[in-house]
């Protein structure tokens, strides 16, 4: 096959593209440009942007003897990842901006013009498993390295994305083992660090980042009932599950710590509460999608495991489509669930499909 061969610059990808090249395809090193930002192209930056990954895939591409390029999808990613995890915050919601990238960039855009340029296939260096399911379909399974797992992330993509996706880490059992096959490869990524936070804030301050975008007009703190404990200096600092930073006017009456539970832009009020009043019984989303072949009969209620963070423990649930939403309800209650997270489904080893949350049913009355 054609396979365009994504390489970050970092050691998992350039392992993907050797594997891709071993298996005897025809491959083609691109790196995605996706950001102007200065802060984002220097030495040091915690991301996965900076002009050093660029110039480390590019090594990698030419120790591997395949052709090389960089694509610019600043613009797209700017519009698409940027300007959509502002406008989240805007609405009281909490984006995860790395689903958004895989579901519109890196499985959307790039996607899009490989195919137009005759590829076959898109390579990452994901820790994910491809498996062809009993009715012919291409599904998404976990990796063999669940410590490393990245299915989560990928949850976003559909049965069409499927089945031009390549993951050749999925059976890898550790990360370890791709670090040593890059060493003997003689890839000078064999022992780069991975990349971590959210690429386009590379100090990490999404607080402060938010701040210079959108402002920060102070507004009140308010337990569930109404009543101001506080003052905050921007209600898009604050997310669902927050202690810290609170500096509550007041403490509460029963002396325990309080937590964000809710952002309410549309009055510019954060609400908090017991640690306990974090726990959800049920979510649901309207912008779902499903990662191959869809269940026969969404509406009819089926067991499942959930993973509402890229690093979380799934837990069980049971779910269905009921009134244009996936609804999903945990068999034990789930704290720290806010508006705007992906919520993946899985059966099994394999995800079935994901949504974006929308709303969530607390498992604990107001007036706890």
């Amino acid at each position: 096959m054609r396979v365009l061969a994504a390489m970050s610059g970092g050691v998992d990808s350039a392992v993907a593209a050797a594997r891709a090249v071993d298996a005897g395809h025809d491959v083609v090193g691109v790196h995605l440009a996706l950001s102007r930002m200065p802060g984002t192209l220097r030495t040091g930056s915690r991301g996965c942007c900076t002009i050093e990954d660029s110039m480390d895939a590019q090594r990698a591409a030419s120790a591997l003897g395949i052709p090389y390029y960089v694509w610019d999808f600043s613009a797209r990613f700017k519009e698409d990842v940027v300007d959509d995890f502002v406008a989240e915050y805007q609405a009281g919601r909490t984006p995860n901006p790395c689903m958004r990238c895989n579901e519109r960039i890196k499985f959307a855009a790039l996607l899009e013009k490989a195919l137009a340029l005759g590829f076959d296939a898109v390579c990452t260096g994901h820790y994910a498993s491809i498996v062809t399911g009993a009715d012919g379909a291409r599904e998404l399974h976990r990796s063999a390295a669940w410590a490393k797992d990245q299915s989560y992330v990928l949850g976003v993509l559909t049965a069409e994305q499927l089945e031009h996706a390549m993951f050749p880490l999925g059976a890898t059992p550790s990360k370890d083992e791709v670090r040593a096959e890059a060493a003997a490869r003689g890839l000078t990524v064999a022992q780069k660090p991975d990349s971590y936070d959210i690429c386009f804030i590379p100090d990490g301050d999404t607080r402060g980042w938010l701040a210079d975008r959108v402002g920060a007009e102070p507004g009140s703190v308010v337990e569930r009932d109404g009543t101001v404990v506080g003052e905050h200096e921007g209600a898009t600092g604050y997310t669902v599950g927050q202690r810290r930073g609170l500096h509550l006017g007041r403490p509460a009456p029963d002396g325990k710590p309080r937590f964000v539970l809710e952002i309410r832009p549309k009055d510019n009020t954060v609400v908090v509460g017991p640690k306990e009043a974090l726990d959800v019984r049920s979510m649901a989303g309207s912008r779902f999608t499903w990662a191959g072949t869809a269940p026969v009969d969404p509406a009819e209620s089926f067991a499942c495991d959930v993973q509402i963070r890229a690093h979380a423990d799934p837990v069980s649930a049971t779910a269905r489509v009921a009134d244009g939403e996936l609804v999903i309800d945990v068999d034990e209650p789930l704290s720290g669930v806010a508006p705007g997270q992906t919520a993946v489904v899985y059966v099994g080893t394999r995800v079935l499909g994901q949504c974006t949350i929308d709303r969530t049913v607390s498992a604990v009355p107001a007036a706890v």
